[in-house]
């Protein structure tokens, strides 16, 4: 991968990352179109380890939650842990709603399964038309959410179930939890804030898995020139996700999921007739 590739490759995942399109069938396309080789591992990890760059700007944009505890008394007669759970239960709910997404990655991962579909752009395309054809009524189905619903232990672990399903590339991770919010009764806000919080724990967790295999299977990966490219691709999905993720809180609150829908299937569509047809994405064969 040189740096051109690299710097496409980042905007696309900072663009897509928190949008309901899949970020990771986006890659997986433009590594396609650019003819970059699937199959190998660093292609493979830099697809994973580039999102770290995009987390890192919920961060950024949601310090004030991060770094903001809880100081009011705990209730009368509370344990040692129900105290630190009063104080931190902004980090608690992330944990109990990340629990889904770390045994069945681990369980994806070491059955050989995710690389697999990591290499499959009929997967993506496939993906696509089907969440998009879902988008298109999940608004009707589950518009039903109430300012005073909070998100509790119960509804975190329910939407990291949810969240479970984008394990498959081109379902969209964004999706899966922003609809698994709705669908425990939050409004459309603040189920698309919670995906990104929930977002944090789980790609830093994959990137961190993802690094450490790099290094326990072969080193050789490590040239100057590929950290090069890892640093440049998480500085660039960092910036571009930062401005996508103001932009998309603000239009799905106002219009919701359909032109998501729309957009989906547009692109599923063609992807599947290219490759119906006989048809390459490599813009270069």
């Amino acid at each position: 991968m040189d740096w051109i590739e690299t710097i496409i490759i980042a905007i696309v995942e900072g663009l897509t990352e928190f949008l309901p399109v899949s970020s990771t069938g986006h890659m997986i396309i433009t590594q396609n179109l650019l003819g970059i080789p699937q199959g190998d591992p660093f292609v493979h990890a830099f697809t994973f380890i580039i999102q770290f760059g995009a987390i890192l700007s919920v961060v950024c944009l949601y310090w004030k939650r991060f770094f903001q505890f809880d100081n009011t008394p705990a209730p009368e007669g509370s344990s040692l842990f129900q105290k630190l759970r009063h104080k931190f239960y902004f980090y608690w709910i992330l944990i109990v709603g990340v629990i889904p997404a770390v045994v069945i990655g681990l369980l994806a991962k070491k059955s050989g399964l995710l690389d697999w579909l990591l290499d499959s752009v009929e997967v993506v395309a496939v993906m696509l038309v089907l969440g998009g054809i879902f988008m298109l009524f999940c608004d009707k189905i589950f518009n039903k959410g109430s300012e005073t619903n909070k998100v509790t232990e119960k509804r975190a672990f329910n939407i990291g179930l949810f969240q479970c399903i984008s394990v498959i590339p081109g379902v969209s991770r964004s999706m899966a939890t922003i609809v698994g919010g709705m669908a425990q009764g939050l409004t459309r806000k603040r189920a698309a804030e919670f995906s990104f919080f929930l977002a944090v724990p789980t790609m830093a967790g994959a990137t961190l898995l993802d690094l450490l295999d790099l290094l326990k299977d072969d080193a050789s990966w490590a040239t100057s020139h590929n950290i090069t490219m890892l640093i440049l691709g998480c500085v660039v999905a960092f910036i571009v996700a930062l401005l996508a993720m103001k932009w998309f809180v603000a239009f799905l609150s106002k219009y919701g999921f359909k032109a998501f829908g729309i957009y989906r299937i547009i692109v599923g569509g063609i992807i599947i007739i290219l490759l119906l047809t006989g048809h390459s994405l490599a813009m270069v064969d």
